[in-house]
This record gives C-alpha cells, sequence and structure tokens, in this order.
C-alpha cells in the first residue's frame, strides 16, 4: 500500500481534470501527510469545451480543484497545448516535464497509464517515462482509458479523503456529463479498490519504478 510522508510529489495530468479523476484521493492523504503536491497540466481543452461554457472554463475550475484538494496555488503549472496534438508536439512536452523535473526535483512521480488509449494520456505517459525514468514512477487509474491496469499499489482513503475528491471534481461543471463524473461512480470504484485490499476505500496505481 502506498503510504508516503515529508516528500515532493509531482502529478503529471495531460488535461486539466485527470489528476482529480485519477488520484483526487490520494493528492488530499499526500497534503495531509506532510507532503508537498505539485500538480501540472498541458492543455485546458478549450477547443473541445462545450459551447454553452467560456472555451477556458477549465483553468478556473481545475484552480478552484486544486484549492479542494489543497494544492498551493504556487504548485500548479498550467500548460496550453491543443488537446489531441500532443503526439505532434512531443519535444515540446518533454522539455516542459524536464524543466519541471529540474525545479521540483520530486521523490515521487504520478502519471497516466503507459497502456491509455487517448492520444494525448499515451503521449504524457510516454515523455515521462522518458523523462522520470531513474524514479519512482506509478500511474494513476483512469479506468474509462485504460487498455489494462495492472492494480500493484494502493492508497488507502477515509471518509475525508474521498468527499475531497468528489468536491473537486464537482468543480468541473463543464464536465458533469461524462458518466465517470457522477458522484455514484467515483464511490463505487474506489469501494472496488478498497475490497482488493481489505478496506473501506482506496485508489490504485501500477507501478513502473520503485526505489527503496
Amino acid at each position: 500500500m502506498l503510504e508516503i510522508k515529508n516528500k515532493s510529489v509531482l502529478v503529471l495530468a495531460p488535461h486539466t481534470d485527470d489528476a482529480e479523476f485519477g488520484c483526487g484521493g490520494t493528492i488530499a492523504k499526500l497534503i495531509e501527510n506532510n507532503n508537498e503536491v505539485f500538480c501540472a497540466a498541458f492543455s485546458a481543452c478549450q477547443q473541445s469545451v462545450l459551447t454553452e461554457f467560456p472555451s477556458d472554463i477549465l483553468i478556473t475550475e481545475v484552480k478552484k480543484a486544486s484549492t479542494v484538494l489543497g494544492i498551493d496555488e504556487n504548485n500548479l503549472f498550467l500548460y496550453d497545448f491543443e488537446v489531441r496534438t500532443f503526439n505532434f508536439k512531443r519535444q515540446e512536452l518533454l522539455d516542459c516535464i524536464l524543466n519541471l523535473k529540474q525545479k521540483i526535483n520530486p521523490d515521487f512521480v504520478l502519471i497516466p497509464s503507459v497502456n491509455d488509449v487517448h492520444q494525448d494520456h499515451f503521449t504524457i505517459a510516454q515523455e515521462s517515462l522518458r523523462a522520470f525514468k531513474y524514479s519512482n514512477l506509478l500511474s494513476y487509474e483512469l479506468p474509462w482509458n485504460n487498455l489494462t491496469f495492472n492494480t500493484s499499489c494502493f492508497c488507502v482513503l477515509n471518509d475525508e479523503h474521498l468527499a475531497k475528491k468528489i468536491e473537486a471534481i464537482k468543480q468541473y461543471e463543464s464536465q458533469k456529463h461524462r458518466s465517470y463524473a457522477s458522484e455514484d461512480f467515483i464511490e463505487s470504484l474506489a469501494k472496488v479498490r478498497g475490497t482488493q485490499i481489505n478496506t473501506k476505500y482506496a485508489e490504485c496505481f501500477e507501478v513502473l519504478r520503485m526505489k527503496f
């Protein structure tokens, strides 16, 4: 089970809501345990926001969601890559990731699955693996995109951690039409992962690299 204290943790999110969906409860717990959490989102998906919302709505929403989870505003990094074009911007993305590595020098890095079928998620996973191949590196779960996922590491969550994850996701008004944004789904997935390790709630991760 994943237990980290007094460390620096970098979460790399292809899009502004991926960190909350994939590991929002873990982020809340990490911050509670005196870890410094940094989050970088590479696209606010302005080209695909529903027409009833401002095109930059996800920038406002991710800031609200980060505040709910307890992420310091200075630890949130937002980039403006165009959604669904990451595979054409590999070197630029890698340069951003390497700059974050140099700036933060994180003890742990959380990224999407290397088996994620979304082209942006897959690209961030690949370039992150390239940048952090000698680091403690784990993939968070986005089951609607993951072709396969090895549930090899778990973070136990309590009621408060899950509540913060749900509240953070609620800040994404522009994404509430997504089936996986429902409170029932979020809680059910946490229960499933908790059941796997005989606890009430959990989030799971795939271990790519771990140093002891």
